[in-house]
């Protein structure tokens, strides 16, 4: 199929974009990587009636240290992500995960801003920003917003964001004292995560701290495993305390069944990969 009709703009600044965003009241796709967008517009999925095109705006494609954030600008490829910029576990656990997002040529296409708003609950960058308490920076003609991660994840391919806002940025905490891992199962490479799980913590003579668990793939959006990581927190660092934070992470998720597996088996995945994950982390601070 081939989309419906429609109006093209290749903005020249954020202001001619957000000006246009402002004029079409909702009407208006902005296109970064177009990984998501172009498809849903071939199957008229997605039906704008102008399409903004940021590719041109200069200055927006950078991945730099501010302070104690990690700031991700709007047209940051997937693969720009492949090599760290920065000496910190926030940077690093990022250059790891983004090997597995897609397949090469989304990779170098599609942006990290725009899978954050494309929502998609299997996906690597939504479930990191849930788990590191990312900010997502947007701006439209009416102001700059600065969104919790925590509060921009509404529901299936649902966020925050306002009809007519750009994200500009994403800023995550750096973590230099912490240790990451990360874990993903999926039916075949560059597919979509059936599961997936990002845990980061500190470790103090074998105590461990600062827990983070967040799971990809398994309800409507990432999710936060909140009693998993307080059941760890503060405990010393067993098989026996990895195993009961794990099974409340799995205990907590509300699974779906599709044609790729059923809940049950999703659940079991959320356990199994919650441990990995953290078991890989702890791995890396001895």
């Amino acid at each position: 199929m081939k989309p419906s009709p429609f109006e093209y703009l290749a903005a020249r600044d954020i202001d001619e974009a957000l000006g246009a965003l402002g004029e079409h009241d909702g009407e208006a796709k902005v296109l970064a990587g177009g990984q998501s967008l172009v498809p849903a517009m071939n199957f008229r999925l997605a039906t704008p009636s102008l399409l903004v095109d940021l590719n041109r705006i200069e200055g927006h494609a950078s991945v730099h240290e501010d302070g104690d954030e990690l700031v991700v600008q709007a047209l940051v490829r997937h693969r720009d992500l492949e090599v760290p910029v920065a000496d910190d576990a926030t940077a690093v656990l990022l250059a790891r995960m983004s090997h597995l997002v897609g397949h090469l040529p989304i990779r170098v296409r599609g942006t990290f801003a725009g899978s954050i708003a494309h929502a998609d609950p299997a996906a690597e960058w939504c479930m990191v920003a849930l788990a590191l308490d990312a900010t997502i920076v947007a701006r439209s003609i009416r102001g700059t917003r600065r969104i919790a991660a925590g509060d921009f994840f509404e529901g299936l391919f649902t966020t925050a964001l306002a009809n007519d806002e750009i994200i500009t940025e994403v800023r995550l905490p750096l973590l230099p004292d912490a240790v990451t891992g990360f874990r993903e199962k999926s039916q075949t490479a560059g597919d979509f995560a059936t599961v997936a799980t990002v845990a980061s913590c500190r470790l103090d003579d074998g105590i461990v701290s600062n827990v983070r668990l967040a799971v990809a793939g398994a309800a409507s959006t990432p999710v936060r495993a909140r009693r998993a990581e307080s059941l760890l927190d503060g405990q010393e660092a067993t098989p026996e305390a990895l195993a009961v934070a794990a099974r409340a992470a799995a205990e907590d998720v509300d699974p779906i069944s599709d044609a790729t597996c059923s809940a049950d088996y999703r659940r079991h995945l959320v356990e199994v990969l919650s441990r990995r994950a953290l078991d890989d982390a702890l791995g890396a601070a001895s």
